[in-house]
């Protein structure tokens, strides 16, 4: 009894080793088949999707203070020499949606949503800009491509390993279970992993103070956002960092992103949206 028990234990590192190796293998080919030019035209699609099936807002003032706010963040990305933007797109679309959850979300292909619900916790253009640059931020460093190579993954890893487990090894099929669909939980299936998310927020708070907005706004907002929603997940149980985690690292952010702004307000940028 003990030599099995031994036996299984080793097995099931083995699995666990074998998917992280798979799930890494994964990203690291289909990151040279799926094109920027692919993962645009999927954005495009799903932004499609959202505006038919989402009610947009068309509230005069409300679209020009988002929009104001979006376009100081895209005029601060890089571009490419024929005037393009770093992700291979000419131009951006912004869109309002009327949905009560503080949202907001960046599409490859140059789409961007705002949620109404949003602007109740992003309560200053400074907060705005930070959640705007973050998500724009998910689209520079290419985070969709990552998820969609990792899902693939996801996929050959059941396809090829589930059978063999439930098969060969005298295992109960919940623990097979349990063993894949925790690697599907945790950084694989979700949205983005706790570490894209760590790199949008350096990305989006660099992004609004290249564009002139104050980064420790970035910090307020999460205050805020920790004041209206709190967080009852355990950090170490959630796809995100933990608000006192985002913060703390925000706050240690601002020793390079402060200069950029001081910089950017030397050179005129001072957005004036409200």
């Amino acid at each position: 009894m003990k030599r099995t028990v031994i036996k299984n234990h080793i097995f099931r590192f083995t699995i666990y080793s074998l998917a992280a190796a798979l799930f890494v293998g994964c990203v690291t080919i289909a990151d040279k088949v799926i094109s920027d030019p692919d993962m645009n035209e999927m954005g495009v699609k799903a932004f499609d999707e959202i505006k038919a099936k989402t009610p947009i807002e068309y509230n005069a003032a409300t679209n020009a203070y988002v929009k104001c706010v979006a376009n100081a963040i895209i005029a601060a990305l890089p571009r490419e020499g024929d005037g393009s933007y770093a992700t291979g797109v000419k131009s951006w679309e912004i869109v309002v949606f009327q949905d009560n959850t503080a949202n907001a979300f960046a599409l490859p292909g140059g789409k961007i949503g705002v949620h109404t619900g949003l602007l109740k916790v992003a309560t200053t253009q400074g907060q705005l800009a930070a959640v705007l640059g973050h998500e724009v931020g998910h689209v520079l460093a290419k985070h969709g491509k990552q998820r969609v190579v990792q899902s693939q993954g996801i996929g050959m890893f059941a396809a090829y390993i589930g059978p063999l487990l439930g098969s060969t090894i005298d295992l109960d099929k919940e623990t097979v279970d349990t063993a894949i669909g925790m690697g599907a939980q945790y950084g694989v299936m979700l949205p983005f992993s706790r570490g894209h998310e760590s790199e949008a927020d350096t990305i989006g708070q660099d992004l609004m103070a290249q564009a002139g907005f104050d980064p420790t706004e970035s910090i307020k907002l999460w205050q805020n956002m920790s004041a209206a929603g709190g967080s009852g997940t355990p950090e170490f149980m959630s796809t995100h960092p933990s608000a006192s985690t985002r913060i703390s690292d925000l706050q240690k952010g601002l020793e390079k992103s402060l200069p950029t702004y001081q910089l950017a307000k030397s050179q005129g940028k001072n957005p004036r949206c409200n």
